[in-house]
């Protein structure tokens, strides 16, 4: 039951705060010392790093949506495979605004514990992302 549990508390934090874009969440479901094991650029420690982080890409890309395309769970692990889109309307890493759709594929590796997210590793296309903002050239 504990894997179920943990799907839904992190549909629910991808919901209202990748979708919904409430930050105030974090501090309801976001431990304190949450640990970020590939850490955005300028990314600090715990919760404070990770409202940093989800601030840039909301100020980068202010209509960002995740679909959740599969999620798997065992323990107190949730792997979440995610489709990104959204409209390039600020800066983001230097690179100034493009207007231009992103869709990007990812996958997250969070970890549920006594019903706070604790630690989290995710991969993005960053690839993808660059060609689709022309910042890097496309095939």
């Amino acid at each position: 039951m504990a894997e179920l549990e943990n799907k839904i508390f992190m549909q629910r934090f991808v919901e209202e705060l990748m979708n919904k874009h409430n930050l105030d969440v974090l501090d309801e479901m976001v431990a304190e010392d949450f640990l970020e094991l590939d850490p955005f650029p300028g990314q600090g420690p715990g919760r404070e790093g990770l409202r940093y982080a989800v601030g840039v890409l909301l100020t980068a890309l202010p209509d960002t949506h995740w679909a959740v395309e599969e999620q798997i769970a065992e323990g107190e692990n949730v792997v979440t495979r995610f489709t990104m889109t959204g409209t390039h309307q600020g800066s983001f890493m230097g690179i100034p605004p493009t207007g231009k759709s992103i869709k990007v594929a990812g996958v997250v590796f969070d970890v549920v514990r006594d019903n706070q997210f604790v630690e989290s590793r995710i991969m993005i296309d960053n690839l993808t992302l660059l060609q689709q903002l022309s910042v890097v050239p496309s095939n």
